[in-house]
């Protein structure tokens, strides 16, 4: 492995001389299809994404619990200990000193009904996507998550922020980013077959597509771009192995800070400001997990009774059909599906008649009725 970060650091040396123009682009591109698949081997071991994962990378052994799980990622002593204990009232060990959690500790809490997991993650240190400080358990853990919160210090330096987007995207996260509209399809014969739906203005080229897939010995396959993407979004999606994921930026320890370095604080995206130890803004912070997780509430209705208000069944999704109920439900559950009573925002008059691919509505009732 040290025989792989050496060919790594090479590489990176010569990006680094490297002018950045339109001759280079080429060029480039070719190096950073080789450090991807060199730093792939370097976590998976030799075959790069086809191997199976280290132990190192294996996480904590959680069981998964409730219907949304958030994981909180930070350095340490950013206070995500305390965060947990108010949110959830499970004890998590908080001092003065770092390193005070060295396990994942889990707690539940209810919102609206729902019941969000929250991890407790131990603080990850520069060089975690690298096995430093158990790192790799750290985020290994978060990508099970449907949510990150990066929890930071708002009297530390904003730097702290990149260091843990960095150790993110080197394990492969990618941060509130949608996968790229890229059609691989790999076949056994007939070459390489390249379309642009989408003018590429990044960098994109089909003397690139070919050196990137010949990297990842691909020397069959259609290749179809329907957006405008980079060289690194390409090579995502020929390694087939990121996580996109939504991730909300949580400045903890505001009662440390005047106005005005509140107001320089305001400018960043994605972000809510918290008093863990004194619960302040709690309440905006659950609003906004709520909407960004796309969570929703659907009651259920059995026949001649009145509907469970107090177990809703929450869907993940931003136009969630009566299938996807349906499958959340259980998964041979649409096999019997006849149709749907619906009561709510979704229905035209109360109740409606629906089928399967009725889109439902926060808070609405549904009433399933099998085939006999």
């Amino acid at each position: 492995m040290s025989d792989c970060q050496a060919k790594i650091d090479e590489i990176e040396k010569e990006m680094a001389r490297t002018q950045k123009n339109k001759a280079t682009n080429y060029h480039l591109g070719t190096l950073k299809a080789k450090i991807a698949k060199l730093k792939s081997e370097l976590v998976n071991g030799p075959g790069g994404k086809s191997s199976g994962s280290k132990d190192a990378g294996r996480g904590f052994e959680v069981s998964k619990s409730g219907d949304t799980r958030i994981g909180l990622v930070g350095f340490p002593s950013v206070g995500k200990s305390t965060l947990l204990t108010t949110l959830t009232g499970t004890a998590s060990e908080a001092a003065a000193y770092e390193f005070t959690t060295l396990t994942c500790i889990p707690g539940t809490m209810k919102y609206r009904g729902a019941r969000i997991q929250v991890l407790d993650l131990p603080g990850i240190i520069e060089g975690a996507a690298d096995g430093k400080g158990r790192g790799r358990q750290v985020i290994a853990t978060a990508r099970t998550c449907n949510m990150i919160l990066i929890v930071l210090d708002s009297a530390k330096p904003i730097t702290h922020k990149k260091l843990i987007e960095q150790e993110l995207y080197n394990f492969n996260i990618r941060i509130n980013a949608t996968p790229p509209k890229v059609t691989l399809n790999i076949r056994e014969a007939g070459g390489i077959g390249y379309q642009e739906i989408k003018t590429q203005t990044k960098g994109m080229s089909v003397e690139l597509c070919r050196t990137v897939l010949k990297e990842y010995k691909i020397s069959c396959a259609e290749v179809i771009l329907r957006e405008d993407i980079t060289v690194e979004q390409f090579i995502d999606v020929v390694e087939g192995n990121r996580e996109y994921m939504p991730v909300l930026y949580v400045m903890n320890k505001i009662d440390q800070l005047t106005i005005e370095e509140l107001d320089i604080i305001d400018q960043m995206p994605n972000y809510v400001p918290i008093s863990s130890q004194h619960m302040w803004n709690l309440e905006e912070l659950m609003e906004e997990i709520w909407n960004r997780c796309n969570m929703l509430r659907v009651y259920t209705k059995p026949k001649g009774s009145v509907p469970d208000y107090d177990g809703p069944v929450i869907l993940h999704a931003k136009n969630p059909t009566i299938e996807q109920f349906c499958n959340r439900l259980h998964r041979n559950l649409i096999n019997s599906f006849a149709f749907a009573w619906v009561w709510g925002k979704s229905a035209k008059h109360q109740p409606q008649r629906c089928g399967k691919d009725h889109i439902l509505a926060d808070e609405d009732i549904v009433q399933l009725v099998k085939k006999v």
